[in-house]
């Protein structure tokens, strides 16, 4: 004898699988919460599958989505001719330009070991003296920078925060 529950499980896993897909798309309808009155059928399966994973992964839309995407009214992305009422900042002022001093400083930082490393991976052999002076060169520079920081804070009560 055979129950009725067997008739419904699928014989291998191809039919498992299957089913699965015959049945992508489907969803429960919750829209009352009044139990039925007659024996549940088969689901009817959902006549747009995009439109179910459109609810599925933008509930806040479910409410308003009837097949076609709705136009919502007073939408600040929809008004195209407001562009006068839109904030436009000011320009930034100019890059700052350090003096000479600390632009020969930064350039034997930065530039120094730049060409020590290009020489060295081009298999470029330089004169010895002229390797030195460009380790001086970044060694002196590092401490001139160092020396000339400012040594307290710009306003003693500024945490750094601006508006």
């Amino acid at each position: 004898m055979a129950d009725a529950g067997d008739e419904q499980r699928p014989a291998s896993d191809d039919d498992a699988w299957r089913a699965i897909v015959e049945n992508f798309g489907e969803r429960a309808r919750l829209e009352s919460h009044e139990e039925p009155d007659g024996p549940v059928g088969p689901r009817t399966p959902d006549p747009a599958p995009s439109a179910s994973l459109e609810r599925l992964f933008q509930p806040w839309r479910a409410a308003e989505w009837d097949g076609e995407p709705a136009a919502r009214a007073g939408d600040p992305d929809d008004d195209a001719d407001d562009a006068e009422d839109r904030f436009v900042p000011p320009p930034p002022p100019p890059l700052p330009r350090p003096t000479p001093d600390r632009l020969i400083a930064w350039v034997g930082v930065l530039g120094a070991p730049l060409v020590l490393l290009a020489t060295l991976l081009a298999r470029i052999t330089l004169p010895q003296l002229l390797a030195y002076a460009l380790v001086g060169w970044f060694i002196g520079g590092f401490l001139y920078l160092v020396v000339q920081m400012p040594r307290e804070p710009r306003e003693p009560w500024d945490d750094g925060a601006q508006v």
